[in-house]
């Protein structure tokens, strides 16, 4: 039998948690569940047993569910922490978007609920799995989160935040604000007219769709290609930058959530980071293993497997929870080769890189790319999704078609 996951719950209305009591109800016999009142009481409750995941509101007396999930994320790393708040927090939540995995609005549904823990259950068990361990303690190095981007999420929580102040801290970077405007003026995002500065990029686009540009741009500039033989840092970045355009194009044409857009963008960016982790940790080997996928044409994450135990999806997923990103876009890096490998197939992130990456792959025309992956019907089958692939492939051909 499997073990059951211990799941607390913190909110001060004692009448928020026996809703949440009944409405999960079904779910004792898998998971095994606290409730208490305050960040206090959760703190000394966690002293006693470890919990796999904490849901908390945001506006509690004494301690915030802000300073909770900041305790939680120093003394229990590998705890995964939700926010459960009212959409009149957004101040107490821009202070958490470093400690929290998760957000969710109230009122929230069972079904929503349930899937949120379970969906970042299942990936923490990918991420800590024997095989990552063995594998990234022969790491000399991982990439560090990029400087720019701290300096952009700690304004996203000062008081005075604003994107005018964000766009500043762009501006200071001139190489990278010329890529991002570069970037952002490009047909890809069709915008109806020039953009001159990072902080009309940030009015125009959204401060996700330009954090996510800014933190993949930096992302690719650690690297040297003088360390990489068979794999062109060049040629990475352009189809990494295309699946990154695709999936946004493929989102936004199902849903105006710019939350999701922006998630979807950032993780078909940087879905083969994982590449660039194994090439600069063991470049003779992942030198031979790139020629052995080509020679033998077949998918490179298999003979990763194969070598290493895990693939450069599950390897760059791992960096990203380190960094503190959100689970969803973890979620889409990690499985972007086998969606069905999660237990709630819906429109997601993870939905639209795995379908961008397979769209760009056939519609590239470069010598040596990687032989890709066959489509996860199931997976869209399940979703309801399968019949709109043929549009999302003619969304793309569009955008190569008028782009530059």
């Amino acid at each position: 039998m499997a073990k059951k996951r211990k799941i607390l719950f913190v909110d001060d209305e004692p009448n928020i948690l026996q809703g949440l009591k009944r409405m999960l109800r079904s779910m004792r016999h898998e998971w095994e569940m606290d409730f208490v009142e305050s960040g206090k009481n959760a703190l000394e409750l966690m002293t006693q047993h470890p919990f796999d995941v904490v849901v908390s509101d945001m506006r509690m007396p004494g301690m915030s569910g802000a300073d909770l999930l900041e305790n939680v994320m120093n003394k229990y790393p590998q705890t995964v922490r939700i926010v459960l708040s009212g959409h009149s927090d957004r101040d107490m939540i821009l202070r958490s978007v470093r400690t929290a995995h998760q957000y969710l609005s109230k009122p929230c549904d069972a079904e929503m609920l349930i899937s949120t823990v379970s969906r970042a259950c299942s990936l923490r068990e990918i991420m800590l799995n024997d095989e990552m361990k063995r594998l990234v303690s022969k790491m000399d190095s991982l990439p560090s989160l990029p400087t720019l981007y701290m300096e952009i999420m700690n304004e996203l929580q000062s008081p005075e935040s604003s994107m005018k102040n964000v766009g500043g801290i762009i501006e200071k970077d001139i190489g990278m604000s010329a890529k991002i405007l570069q970037l952002v003026n490009s047909a890809f995002f069709g915008l109806p007219r020039h953009v001159a500065s990072p902080g009309q990029a940030v009015s125009l686009l959204g401060m996700e769709v330009v954090k996510s540009l800014a933190l993949a741009v930096q992302v690719f500039s650690q690297f040297d290609q003088s360390r990489l033989k068979n794999l062109s840092l060049d040629a990475l970045w352009h189809h990494s930058e295309a699946v990154g355009h695709f999936s946004k194009k493929i989102y936004e044409s199902e849903s105006k959530d710019t939350n999701y857009i922006g998630y979807a963008l950032i993780a078909g960016f940087l879905h083969d980071i994982g590449k660039l982790i194994f090439m600069s940790n063991f470049p003779e080997k992942y030198d031979s293993m790139i020629a052995e996928s080509r020679e033998k044409e077949i998918p490179l994450s298999s003979v990763e497997l194969d070598s290493f135990g895990v693939t450069h999806g599950e390897v760059g997923a791992y960096l990203l929870s380190l960094w503190g990103l959100p689970d969803l876009v973890v979620e889409a890096i990690a499985h972007h080769h086998s969606p069905s490998r999660i237990p709630v197939k819906v429109l997601s992130p993870l939905a639209v890189v795995h379908a961008a990456n397979i769209i760009e792959h056939e519609l590239s025309t470069k010598e040596n790319c990687d032989i890709a992956h066959p489509v996860d019907i199931a997976y869209f089958d399940e979703a309801g999704l399968a019949d709109r692939l043929s549009a999302w492939k003619e969304i793309c051909l569009k955008s190569i078609q008028t782009g530059d």
